[in-house]
């Protein structure tokens, strides 16, 4: 079964920039999207043999998810079932027999971490929220998290320890997480490896250069892990920001 996750930074933006070509090409099971930046109405996506799920923000032009499936769930959850929490489209969860998904656009704690605060509240409910799934069936998340978690995660960790998405403060709730039982499925499959991002900067050359952090993930309810059959990160999509990041994993519907 196979999984895409893409930070598209504006679906409106990305489908004049061959998202649709992508689309087709990697005929994924399920495929998910983070800040579609849309409202209702505001696109129409041709996706014979897709059904889609679209979450949006009450703020026009910010945020957003949806998940493009294969097959219908059995249900589908908007947000974390928290009013305050849920007014900006960041989550969208499908259940089937053997497993629920769930994709996350994580708010970022902005530039002087003037939102870490709105930022951990999200990580607490969140993180609640993913262990009650898990107690009831296995869970697939992914999304852009907005954090590089450990320093092979990023280019230049030295020169942005304490900034928006390498604080000390996202850096442990993201530990805390994968100690409530998940598990980064890239890393689990690629632990030393280097020089692997899915977020550049639009400034100095950042992509270019490789100036990344991996901040966009898969990860799965520690059961899963030993399923686990491929993690890809495509570098070399364009469209975005952010490329894709995939998961392959041998489990039934």
């Amino acid at each position: 079964m196979k999984f895409i996750s893409w930070n598209v930074n504006g679906l409106r933006a990305c489908v004049t920039k061959g998202f649709q070509d992508y689309f087709d090409s990697v005929q994924a099971d399920f495929f998910c999207l983070q800040e579609t930046k849309l409202q209702a109405g505001q696109i129409e996506m041709n996706l014979p043999g897709y059904a889609q799920f679209w979450n949006y923000a009450e703020k026009k032009g910010y945020s957003g998810t949806a998940i493009f499936a294969k097959e219908m769930p059995l249900g589908v959850t908007y947000g974390v079932g928290i009013e305050e929490l849920d007014t900006e489209g960041r989550l969208i969860t499908l259940e089937y027999p053997q497993f629920y998904l769930v994709t996350c656009y994580t708010p970022n704690a902005q530039q002087g971490l003037a939102r870490i605060d709105h930022r951990l509240k999200w990580d607490d409910a969140f993180r609640e929220y993913l262990c009650r799934l898990d107690q009831q069936k296995p869970v697939i998340v992914c999304g852009d998290l907005n954090v590089a978690h450990q320093e092979i995660d990023l280019k230049n960790p030295s020169s942005n320890r304490g900034n928006a998405g390498f604080s000390d403060e996202e850096r442990s709730s993201f530990s805390k997480l994968l100690e409530a039982g998940f598990t980064d499925t890239f890393r689990f499959r690629n632990p030393d490896a280097t020089g692997v991002y899915s977020w550049w900067s639009y400034r100095f050359n950042a992509r270019k250069n490789n100036a990344g952090w991996r901040i966009d993930y898969f990860l799965v309810s520690d059961r899963l892990a030993e399923r686990i059959t491929a993690t890809p990160i495509f570098t070399d999509v364009l469209g975005s920001d952010h490329c894709p990041v995939g998961l392959e994993l041998s489990i039934g519907g």
